[in-house]
């Protein structure tokens, strides 16, 4: 039965969609209609409510899908929806501001005279508003009404024509800042968890330990890193479009000829280029910059778009009047000073102590104030002008309430299908696809694709992207990003905009296009650009550092990175040290040779025995990087004939456990049945067979299996342990020598305190136990911050107790002092021998290593080392092998 209420559900949602009942209110209805019929059935048939779902009962999954919703403004972290109402503010006000018709007319007489340069104006224009605004509607509308009549004016074939301002219209769902992105995210931020969860539990049943390392772990995404992961294969789609519309024209100028320009290129006209690319530019810069740069979250970013949007609408709707760029210059200043002010002055008011910081927030203050003149100025125009903010605000408020009526009603609709075990369903089916990861993907984006042809992009994200995320996530054998996914799933949605029936891109443009063009011209002319992003979808499912690099490059370059102990770092940063050994000429191998060669009996005991050892650590690790790669080799060329057999056993171990959970719902169900049910006999008779079927397939494990599978871990433990090896030596080698060499750098501190100690003694001898115990306390911690000083430490220790006690004992504290005295003079003598001996040899010693065998102990990576990181880590690396 549980099957037929998940048939009801999807039967009932395709219904009110194709009677064109509104998508905000038939994602809940279908849920509520179906877990009505559900409850009500089993009510009257099956002993109770909840006899008919998967798990729970109708009340907690009709309100599931509100209790979800709501934990996503409920929680700090996942914030990232509130960016939606500020960036569609800022791309309405563009385009009811004219600013995306000048930019088409702009751009048109600047790319006409060369072949196809109309459309390749179109998909420029195209790519600048996505990036301002993101609004689908509002760019093709305005294109289709601009630059289409122009285009068929001059002769441009009515498909290509049409086929070039829906495309680029569509840009807006992948390059940043994009709507899209930011629900994707939001949905593969849980997305992850579940996948962490599932994958979790696959290393434990493959391997019987408790807990799975870290560097297994599933990486969530963000909308930040959404933006930077799509901006690459946004433009790899950019550069495809002006490219196909470029080679079309060449072959076949009379479809899309070039139109030569009827006015001067003289100063005017350029000076017109730039006043209408610089103000867009600059409000990508500010808005993606930001956030690349690190200096804005997604929220804070949009926030900035739509300031920027308001103050460039106040100019435009003012144009020819003497004041019209007023606000818009009050605003660059007042960014001017207050840029000037975070560079200059320390900008925390709670921390203001000097006139200095004082000048600063006061510049900081002026500044400010400007910036709230301009946008309270620019606000005033865009309201007195066409009642344009209004217009503007009330569409902002429709579109933001649609999208989040959506989002709740696509979450009531994704509990349902779990109530009646959709999810489960999925997930089995995936799973028992033959061909691994591969073929669950191509699946799910080959039905993605199709639901582009019914559903809009958010009905998409929020019903589809939940199911089937975790299950792709989890997989180790791809290992891929969240991000990756995200981006992938977004260049496939994006197709949704153009396929027919339900083609909105199509529906815009049919709005505004004349009646000399035809729909089916319109049809004809999108089929091109579906396959180009059909094709770039195939490019950066290949080749993934599209997505990934940027994503990567931003974190390791910033104050935020990642240190370089962090686990997932550890095999990229291990190649990093074998290239940069192979290269340096022996130069570190030299070095240790020269270290091993110093005196080390001048340092303490024990410090000469922790140096001595650090220096031969690392001649020791790098012996054990070497033989880490060897055994990587020898894992890689035994993974050829180990894998398949991998992929059969684990699959079969799969089915094993399914069968087992089955097994186990059945006998469950056995237990509770009365003595004289008649079902009793044909669950049996299911219990039989299912215990059958566990054996057939635990007979159709290859009895060498235990073997091979022993053999292939001894391999992979092999590397392991070398690997493990090497961070220790490598993080000795480093560690306990600049530890020695930052007691060296504490001597002219240690000697500092000689006079201090030394006129203690008369201070224990005569002054108040209690009050001489709080100063040689305060001395002690004082002194121990030091390197090296743990003997002076320990004695006025012991000094301290013995004063601190009931009854103190004044001799024997100073019994301890004089130990303490003992000590200090010690260390001035083995720091004065250690100042010539060994400072100039370990300085050379430490320097040499640092950016190897020391590179684990650095507080960061170097812009170097950290765009090899970005590099490497931009790979998906397979490590089903550990599973």
């Amino acid at each position: 039965m549980e099957l037929f209420f998940l048939a009801v559900l999807v039967l009932t949602m395709a219904f009110a969609l194709g009677s064109g009942y509104p998508v905000a209110f038939a994602l809940p209805g279908a849920a509520i209609i179906s877990i009505g019929l559900a409850a009500g059935t089993g009510y009257l048939f099956g002993g109770g409510t909840d006899a008919y779902f998967h798990t729970g009962g109708p009340q907690q999954w009709l309100s599931a899908g509100t209790i979800n919703l709501r934990g996503t403004f409920w929680e700090v972290e996942r914030d990232t929806l509130i960016a939606i109402p500020l960036f569609i503010f800022m791309g309405i006000m563009l385009q009811r501001s004219k600013i995306a018709e000048d930019l088409l007319l702009t751009m048109a007489s600047l790319f006409g005279p060369i072949p196809g340069g109309l459309g390749i104006s179109v998909v420029f224009v195209g790519a600048l508003l996505a990036a301002t605004t993101g609004i689908l509607g509002a760019t093709v509308v305005a294109m289709g009404l601009i630059s289409l009549p122009a285009m068929l004016r001059n002769g441009y074939s009515p498909s290509l024509a049409s086929g070039t301002i829906a495309a680029s219209g569509t840009l807006g769902q992948i390059i940043p800042p994009s709507i899209v992105l930011i629900i994707l995210a939001d949905q593969l931020a849980s997305a992850t968890d579940q996948a962490s969860s599932a994958r979790k539990a696959l290393h434990k049943e493959s391997t019987g330990e408790l807990s799975m390392p870290s560097i297994f772990d599933v990486a969530s995404t963000s909308a930040g890193e959404m933006f930077l992961g799509a901006f690459v294969p946004g433009l790899v789609l950019v550069g495809l479009y002006m490219l196909y519309i470029l080679v079309y024209a060449l072959i076949k100028p009379s479809a899309a000829p070039a139109v030569k320009y009827e006015g001067q290129m003289n100063l005017q006209f350029w000076g017109n280029v730039v006043m209408t690319l610089v103000p867009p530019l600059a409000l990508i810069f500010l808005v993606l910059g930001s956030i690349i740069g690190g200096i804005a979250t997604v929220n804070q970013a949009g926030a900035i778009g739509a300031a920027g949007a308001m103050i460039m609408a106040g100019y435009r709707l003012c144009e020819g009047k003497k004041s019209t760029y007023l606000p818009a210059i009050l605003a660059i200043v007042s960014l001017l000073v207050i840029t000037f002010a975070l560079r200059n002055y320390e900008m925390n008011v709670k921390a203001m102590s000097t006139p200095e910081d004082a000048t600063g927030i006061m510049i900081g203050a002026f500044g400010t104030i400007g910036l709230l003149i301009a946008l309270i100025w620019s606000g005033i125009r865009v309201l007195r002008i066409d009642n344009t903010l209004q217009g503007v605000m009330l569409e902002t408020a429709k579109t933001t309430s649609l999208v989040f009526i959506i989002l709740l009603g696509a979450a009531m609709l994704t509990a349902a299908f779990r109530a009646f075990g959709g999810e489960e369903l999925v997930r089995e089916f995936l799973l028992s696809l033959p061909g691994g990861f591969w073929t669950q993907f191509i699946i799910v984006m080959a039905v993605i694709f199709f639901l582009g042809f019914f559903l809009d992009f958010i009905e998409i994200a929020v019903v589809v992207v939940p199911i089937v995320a975790p299950i792709l996530l989890a997989d180790p054998g791809a290992n891929i990003t969240a991000v990756w996914l995200g981006v992938m799933i977004g260049l496939n949605i994006q197709t949704s905009f153009l396929t027919p029936p339900f083609g909105f891109a199509l529906f815009y443009l049919r709005g505004v296009a004349p009646a000399a063009v035809k729909t089916i011209a319109m049809y004809k002319g999108v089929i091109a650009f579906i396959a180009l992003q059909l094709f770039a979808l195939g490019i950066v499912g290949l080749y993934p550092p599209l997505v990934n690099y940027l994503p990567n490059r931003v974190s390791f370059l910033s104050d935020q990175a990642p240190p370089p102990r962090n686990p997932k770092l550890q095999f990229c940063m291990e190649d990093y040290v074998s290239g940069q050994l192979a290269a340096d000429d022996g130069k570190t191998l030299a070095a240790i040779k020269t270290a091993q060669g110093l005196n080390f009996d001048v340092l303490p005991k024990k410090m000469s025995k922790s140096v001595s050892k650090a220096v031969d650590s690392a001649e020791e690790a790098i012996a054990k990087l070497n033989e880490a790669f060897v055994a990587a080799d020898a894992v890689e060329a035994a993974s050829g004939a180990y894998r398949p057999q991998l992929r059969l056993v684990r699959g079969i171990e799969k089915n094993i456990r399914r069968e087992q959970k089955h097994l186990t719902e059945m006998n469950t169900t056995l237990g509770r049945l009365p003595a004289d049910s008649p079902d009793r006999e044909d669950l049996m008779a299911d219990i039989a067979k299912a215990e059958a079927h566990i054996a057939e397939l635990q007979g159709q494990i290859p009895d060498t299996w235990d073997g091979v599978h022993e053999t292939f871990a001894k391999l992979t433990k092999a590397e392991n342990d070398a690997r493990n090896k090497y961070r220790r030596n490598a993080d000795t080698s480093y560690e306990d020598v600049a530890e020695a060499l930052a007691a060296m750098n504490d001597t002219t501190a240690y000697l500092g305190f000689e006079e201090e100690l030394l006129a203690l003694r008369a201070t224990v001898e005569a002054g108040d136990p209690k009050e001489t115990e709080a100063l040689v306390n305060d001395l002690s911690k004082r002194i121990g911050k030091l390197g090296a000083t743990d003997d002076v430490k320990k004695a006025l220790g012991k000094a301290r107790r013995k004063l601190k006690a009931k009854t103190p004992d004044v001799e024997a504290a100073l019994s301890e002092y004089d130990k303490a005295i003992a000590s200090f003079e010690n260390g001035k003598v083995w720091r004065a021998e250690a100042e010539t001996a060994l400072r100039p040899g370990l300085e050379t010693y430490l320097s040499t290593i640092e950016g190897t065998l020391g590179l684990r102990m650095q507080s960061g990576l170097t812009r170097e080392q950290a765009l090899f990181m970005a590099s490497c880590s931009a790979h998906h690396r397979d490590i089903s092998l550990n599973f």
